[in-house]
């Protein structure tokens, strides 16, 4: 085991989806930041997108914590490894604070994830609309599990400063701890929307302004040298010795191409951390620019992203849907993940009825809805034929996604995959990819990456 040491580290948690939990993690990332701090972030949750905030504001790749996905040793794998070098961890929570995977325990939660690294808590409560009644909110949340660590209270969406000391004054008395700090009700001061494009204007820097302004506010209303004093009150938890990361029995000599761009960057660091571990080369190419597959490669990794935003100039790209169509069909050992299975279609239709051909593998066709087709987490089971996950194999990961598919021929399935509402039959198997909507984490069964990597050496021989 190695040994625990001093560590700072806070969860960032909300009372509920839309408290402003984001908002508030990446001001507080950006005023650590300006104080010359090396922050790292986490989030809570399969989520994709608000790690593509938290990198931004941080400079630094920010990492998944899901304790329903992964292992608690995983959990904490990750996390040690993550955060060993940085000056304090900010952990952003997923929906409430104790809002998992079963209603009837704490699985799958920030509230898990916070007592599996023993992690003070930020609470964020959205006081919009309430005085004395926030106390009994705060009260609420300390009472449902009182092994949390609820060290402080963030007072969002006040009124005024007068509004938020009664606030204030209210959750102190009955609650026994610190209300921090607090942020008033502007909109300009919201994070937008988590829509479809966004994250694109994010890796362009067009809400660096933002991010900025976060941070002159945070510094205005929070006692930033209190907060560092609570999130000073825990100790790095003891971890195991590397499992995840130990040097693998075999290092396969493997260039994967990995599609990474705008329309395509859904990707779990540790997925292209595992490859690289077990001794693949990972070359980097962006379809949206017009780059086709890049030479001299034995695999071909497309992960989620955006592909709907972009489908005229992906489908205006015919040079590299050649590329990728041609090496496919001759048998390249390929993972195409949502947005990547939308790709291998026949199309992409977007909701205004118009229908872009995309790469033509996968028969059929995917079409844009205004509504959710499908949000959750994943326990897949693999199919006979699945190279990646062979028939009774399992791993986990999650599905989020607008589009449904709409095939025009039956093709093999991938796997069969389980969530709330039971089980169903998702992806397909053609040549020697397997696409489907589910996003894997590797870490959930590490066989992938040695599988998926000795077929590609077989590819190249």
């Amino acid at each position: 085991m190695s040994e625990s040491r001093a560590h700072r580290s806070l969860v960032v948690a909300g009372t509920g989806s839309g408290a402003g939990k984001t908002t508030v993690t990446i001001g507080l990332m950006a005023a650590l930041r300006r104080r010359g701090m090396t922050v790292q972030g986490f989030k809570c949750g399969p989520d994709y997108i608000d790690p593509t905030y938290h990198k931004a504001v941080t400079g630094r790749p920010s990492r998944n914590l899901d304790s329903w996905m992964l292992t608690a040793d995983t959990v904490k794998e990750i996390y040690d490894r993550a955060s060993r070098d940085a000056d304090i961890s900010i952990i952003e929570g997923v929906m409430g604070f104790y809002d998992g995977k079963d209603p009837l325990s704490n699985t799958g939660s920030t509230a898990e994830i916070s007592l599996l690294l023993d992690c003070p808590v930020l609470l964020v409560v959205n006081c919009q609309s309430m005085a004395r009644s926030a106390a009994a909110i705060v009260k609420g949340f300390q009472c449902l599990e009182p092994r949390a660590r609820i060290a402080a209270v963030f007072a969002n969406k006040v009124g005024s400063d007068g509004h938020y000391r009664i606030v204030k004054e209210a959750i102190e008395q009955e609650c026994g701890i610190p209300v921090i700090g607090y942020m008033k009700r502007e909109d300009a001061l919201s994070v937008p929307e988590r829509h479809l494009g966004l994250v694109p204007s994010i890796e362009r820097g067009e809400l660096g302004g933002l991010f900025e302004t976060l941070a002159d506010r945070i510094d205005e209303t929070v006692d930033m040298d209190r907060l560092l004093e609570l999130a000073q009150a825990s100790e790095r938890p003891a971890v195991p010795e590397p499992r995840l990361f130990a040097e693998p029995s075999r290092r396969y000599r493997v260039r994967m191409a990995v599609a990474r761009d705008a329309a395509f960057h859904f990707y779990y660091p540790e997925n292209l951390e595992l490859l690289e571990l077990y001794g693949a080369e990972l070359v980097y190419f962006s379809p949206l620019a017009g780059e086709p597959l890049p030479k001299d490669v034995q695999g071909l990794y497309i992960g989620g992203g955006f592909p709907e935003e972009f489908a005229e100039r992906l489908s205006a790209q015919t040079q590299v849907t050649d590329s990728i169509r041609i090496a496919v069909e001759r048998g390249l050992p390929t993972l195409a993940e949502c947005g990547g299975f939308m790709y291998l279609t026949g199309a992409i239709g977007d909701t205004q009825g118009r229908s872009y051909p995309m790469l033509g593998l996968v028969p059929g066709q995917v079409t844009m809805q205004t509504k959710l087709a499908a949000l959750g987490l994943r326990e897949v089971t693999g199919a006979e034929g699945n190279f990646l996950l062979p028939a009774g194999e399992t791993a986990r990961g999650h599905e989020f996604h607008y589009s449904v598919y709409e095939p025009q021929s039956e093709l093999p399935h991938a796997y069969e995959t389980k969530g709330l509402r039971g089980a169903k039959k998702d992806g397909c198997l053609l040549h020697q990819t397997v696409a489907g909507y589910t996003h894997l984490h590797f870490a959930s069964n590490p066989g992938i990456v040695a599988r998926w990597l000795e077929c590609c050496e077989a590819y190249g021989q």
